[in-house]
């Protein structure tokens, strides 16, 4: 395309690094279009939306983005009915701190929103700067959200209360009301409220941008494209300009973690990874049923652990020792020769492009799966909160690169159950399930190519960024 002025675009992630990630993936293509980038950190006192450790570690692999904190007041210590809707007061009790940062700076030419931020659209809209959201999580998600505030109020009850009701969506598989997001279960309740009323703002937005591609979700983006989700009113163009995945290797660490050393040493696709997420944990009963499967397969496994919450200290720091109790006994002994164990973190990206991982048991978080698929990784699907239950419909019923978990929904999944689905993907019966995850992952390098259509995207948005802020400019 061709060469235009240097424009500034601002980024404005949600609380957590889970949405940290995806925005500095995306920092990165539009650096490679040649336009300025600073991503701007809500940075609150009590320092839990996002770790420091993780934003410096972001900040400095990543020195041509500049990353900007937004003090903003504590929202205190009255109690939430949600998390959610602790970050939805949190983000709006930041929009004076945003709207300071934005009006001190020399020109702002477009804001790019995480979808949390739909308050941050009134900030925008005072500065007459365009707004755009960035959708970090699947198509299809995308699909249901802009349908929910059509679809919810005319529901015959809240979905908590017919959870084996199949529910019918445009663009996606059908859905057990049991697996809707986490906070729609309770139609009377304010967090459901909350995101119903950000689900409806997002139709304010000049455009969508969706960490996903053409050729995974086609349906879904051909029911956004016909407007199918939005019935009556016209929907801001969607962009799918993933996948935008973090890399496979973290240029500049001094030393590899350990469990890499120790995957080296395995032969080729003969490890099962379980990792589940910075916020997943299990009950210590369900670590022993995980473990004993594990056992009971027979196969290698590299296993990313946290203490329970009962089981945590009270220092507010990461507990850095495995209780030995948590396990079975003799576990760590008895499957020495065949598994890893690592506590609270290991290089995810990097472990999944590893030629010796053979299966992935994910909690569905969007930015795993996607990793995943870009490693060609056949998945076993165990979600455990937020939309990771709609991700899995999505990850076996529609782009069919996972197998479910049976019982995830029970209060504790069996070992018996572990086995049978790590034996399944590793073995013959899960060829099937490999050759479409090669495919995938081939697909994901094709569309992000020189006019492949994740890089046409990205073009027709600066396009249409590009019109806007000249709108915006001939306004003034």
């Amino acid at each position: 395309m061709a060469v235009m002025a240097q424009k500034t675009v601002i980024l404005y992630p949600s609380l957590g690094v889970g949405h940290l990630n995806p925005m500095v993936e995306l920092a990165k293509v539009f650096l490679r279009r040649g336009l300025a980038v600073i991503i701007a950190v809500v940075d609150m006192p009590d320092k839990d939306s996002v770790s420091a450790e993780a934003l410096d570690r972001l900040a400095a692999a990543n020195p041509d983005i500049a990353f900007r904190l937004l003090p903003v007041p504590s929202c205190g210590t009255r109690p939430y009915s949600h998390p959610v809707m602790r970050a939805i007061d949190v983000l709006r009790v930041a929009n004076p701190v945003l709207l300071g940062f934005l009006r001190a700076l020399p020109a702002v030419d477009a804001i790019v929103l995480d979808m949390f931020c739909t308050d941050a659209l009134d900030v925008a809209a005072e500065l007459n700067t365009p707004a755009y959201f960035f959708f970090s999580s699947a198509l299809a998600d995308l699909a249901i959200m802009l349908h929910m505030p059509y679809y919810y109020p005319t529901a015959p009850s809240s979905f908590k209360d017919m959870p084996d009701t199949v529910l019918h969506f445009p663009g996606v598989p059908p859905i057990r009301a049991l697996d809707m997001g986490a906070t729609m279960q309770d139609r009377d309740s304010d967090v459901a409220k909350a995101r119903l009323s950000q689900c409806a703002r997002m139709l304010e937005a000049r455009g969508i941008l969706v960490n996903s591609f053409d050729w995974l979700e086609a349906r879904a983006l051909e029911a956004l494209s016909r407007g199918l989700c939005t019935p009556g009113r016209s929907a801001p163009p969607v962009h799918c300009i993933g996948p935008l995945v973090l890399p496979g290797n973290r240029g500049g660490a001094s030393e590899r973690h350990a469990c890499l050393e120790w995957l080296d040493a395995q032969p080729d696709q003969s490890v099962v990874f379980l990792s589940f997420g910075s916020l997943g944990t299990f009950s210590a009963p369900q670590l022993r049923e995980i473990a004993r499967g594990l056992e009971s397969s027979g196969q290698r496994f590299l296993w990313v652990v946290r203490n329970p919450p009962e089981h945590r200290s009270n220092s507010g720091e990461p507990d850095l020792v495995l209780e030995p109790s948590l396990l079975p006994e003799g576990f760590l002994e008895r499957t020495r020769e065949r598994g890893f164990v690592v506590k609270n973190w290991a290089p995810q990206s990097e472990v999944l492009r590893h030629r010796s991982i053979g299966a992935f048991v994910t909690h569905c978080g969007w930015n795993s799966v996607l990793e995943g698929i870009a490693s060609g990784v056949p998945m076993i699907c165990w979600p455990l909160y937020a939309e990771q239950k709609m991700n899995k419909v999505h990850m076996v019923e529609e782009i069919k690169v996972g197998v479910v978990m049976e019982g995830y929904e029970e209060e504790l999944v069996k070992a018996e159950e572990v086995e049978a689905k790590v034996r399944l993907v590793m073995s013959g019966d899960g060829e099937e399930l490999r050759q479409r995850l090669l495919t995938a992952k081939e697909m994901t390098v094709e569309v992000l190519k020189e006019g492949g259509s994740s890089d046409v995207a990205f073009d027709k948005f600066l396009t249409d960024l590009m019109k806007n802020t000249c709108t915006e400019n001939s306004a003034l």
